[in-house]
């Protein structure tokens, strides 16, 4: 796990593989993947069934605008503040974003999951080959 510059603007950043062993962990740790429906419905998402769970689905961006989602705090609440909050993008930039507005928020455990759902762009300009959840072989879904 690495830590931002500034301590105070969200707890840090956790590759898949950490954010996975957290969410195994830490019953009330919450993933919260802040992609787009469009992204959702045709790239994928985070099954957290083999932890008896649901990854939750909160637009940071909504398309096809890309303003940021007036109501994203409110949408992203959890009842506990201090219980961890693991919040996933495609590829780390937006996560980290909603990771800062929740600390600002008052959640003291927000992270960002770098890589993403779908990674770093390749050679080839493809994501999903070199990092992100997809990568690793963690548990995703498809509708």
């Amino acid at each position: 796990m690495s830590t931002p510059s500034q301590q105070s603007s969200y707890a840090g950043d956790l590759s898949v593989t950490e954010a996975w062993a957290l969410l195994e962990k830490d019953p009330a740790a919450r993933l919260v993947d802040v992609r787009t429906r469009a992204e959702w419905s045709f790239v994928g998402i985070p099954d957290l069934a083999p932890l008896g769970r649901e990854a939750e689905l909160v637009e940071w961006q909504t398309f096809p605008s890309m303003q940021v989602n007036p109501g994203f705090v409110s949408d992203a609440a959890g009842s506990d503040k201090a219980a961890p909050v693991l919040f996933l993008c495609r590829s780390g930039a937006r996560s980290r974003s909603a990771a800062i507005a929740m600390t600002q928020a008052g959640y003291s455990r927000a992270y960002n999951v770098v890589g993403g759902f779908e990674g770093d762009l390749d050679g080839e300009r493809h994501r999903g080959n070199m990092n992100g959840w997809k990568a690793a072989g963690l548990p995703w879904k498809q509708s």
